[in-house]
């Protein structure tokens, strides 16, 4: 989480009272590549509205036709880097995360397919595919900070460096509830 210069938490965790945010999921998907496991990151396009240029988890807005979230998941990682969700087997979901800057509130699910899956990308929404092996996510090392000017106030805001990216926000929090259950596992 972002931390001020005492070190207090500077991003709510929850929508303030009155404000309902809308409700969206992504995709956590492992798969099997090079003798480790590794998930898939997509970069978004810089024409994008909200976090144009960032580096997010495929997913995104539930659509009532989806039915549950999870199958929300499933559908916007199927629309935006081509996973047939017939192969994905969902074996967990992760706390939800509230976005600010969108007003999304955002429930992860962690899925396995027994293979790479042959990306194809939504050009419109998605610029690349970043896969990011899991050993990479679990070492210590991988986890940086950086102080930020976010709403007015410098924060000290914490990333994991993937290559050359910075995965921040909403998806390194996502990223960090997986390490933590991985560890304890």
């Amino acid at each position: 989480m972002p931390r001020d210069e005492t070190g207090r938490s500077t991003r709510p965790s929850e929508a303030p009272p009155g404000l309902a945010p809308r409700a969206g999921a992504v995709l956590v998907l492992l798969y099997p590549h090079a003798d480790e496991l590794y998930l898939p990151l997509t970069v978004r396009t810089a024409g994008l509205r909200n976090h144009s240029g960032e580096v997010s988890l495929p997913g995104g807005s539930f659509d009532v036709v989806d039915g549950t979230l999870d199958r929300t998941a499933l559908r916007e990682a199927a629309e935006e880097i081509g996973i047939v969700p017939e192969t994905v087997e969902l074996i967990s979901d992760l706390t939800p995360v509230w976005i600010p800057v969108s007003n999304f509130r955002i429930t992860p699910y962690v899925g396995l397919t027994a293979a790479r899956p042959a990306f194809t990308l939504a050009t419109a929404e998605v610029a690349a595919v970043v896969e990011a092996p899991l050993t990479l996510l679990l070492n210590e090392a991988t986890v940086q900070s950086e102080i930020r000017e976010l709403r007015g106030h410098l924060v000290r805001v914490p990333y994991f460096a993937i290559g050359a990216h910075k995965v921040w926000g909403a998806t390194a929090i996502i990223l960090a509830q997986l390490v933590g259950r991985l560890r304890m596992a």
